[in-house]
């Protein structure tokens, strides 16, 4: 099977079910920054992270891979795309609690950088964010059902996604880098 299709050239892209859209659809917007989100996250893991973040790398990406698939499917339900469950936020949290019990309290707000590991985590924090926000506005502007479950999934691995970035930093034994607001000037 050959890479290339051709059938996208005039600026149109096929959905799983068949439907083809223009690949600026919000719909591609979304599940493109899912995929630009698992990219980055794999990108964190070629820099060698601790064993933890690894283990959770590997469970984070395969979820983003069924939330592109169920994005990219017309009736993801009724086509039993619609994969992620409720123990996969339950998963979340629970590395969430996990990893913070071992990290400082944060006292400030932190600045993204430290380790590679760590900007890395931090960049795609941010993608996370722009993931969501693409979701969120899918899901209000579309016919097609989005899952509530997508939206807080993504909201909560944003929130691991930090305290994971600060948990590779201090395995790196790098301190977060703090926020400080500069002086007013006279």
């Amino acid at each position: 099977m050959k890479i290339y299709t051709k059938t996208g050239d005039a600026g149109q892209t096929g959905l799983l079910g068949g439907a083809r859209i223009p690949k600026d659809h919000l719909r591609i917007e979304a599940y493109g920054t899912i995929d630009e989100l698992n990219a980055t996250l794999g990108l964190a893991g070629a820099h060698q992270p601790d064993e933890k973040i690894t283990n959770l790398l590997a469970v984070i990406q395969s979820a983003l891979f069924d939330i592109g698939a169920e994005l990219a499917t017309t009736n993801p339900v009724e086509r039993n795309m619609a994969i992620l469950t409720e123990a996969a936020v339950k998963s979340l949290e629970a590395a969430i609690d996990d990893l913070e019990s071992t990290l400082p309290p944060l006292t400030s707000f932190i600045l993204p950088g430290g380790s590679p590991v760590g900007a890395f985590l931090h960049l795609a924090r941010t993608i996370c964010r722009r993931a969501e926000r693409r979701v969120v506005s899918l899901a209000a502007e579309t016919t097609a059902e989005i899952r509530p479950l997508l939206i807080v999934y993504l909201n909560r691995l944003s929130d691991l996604l930090f305290v994971m970035a600060r948990f590779a930093n201090q395995s790196a034994q790098k301190s977060d880098i703090q926020w400080h607001r500069p002086e007013k000037s006279s």
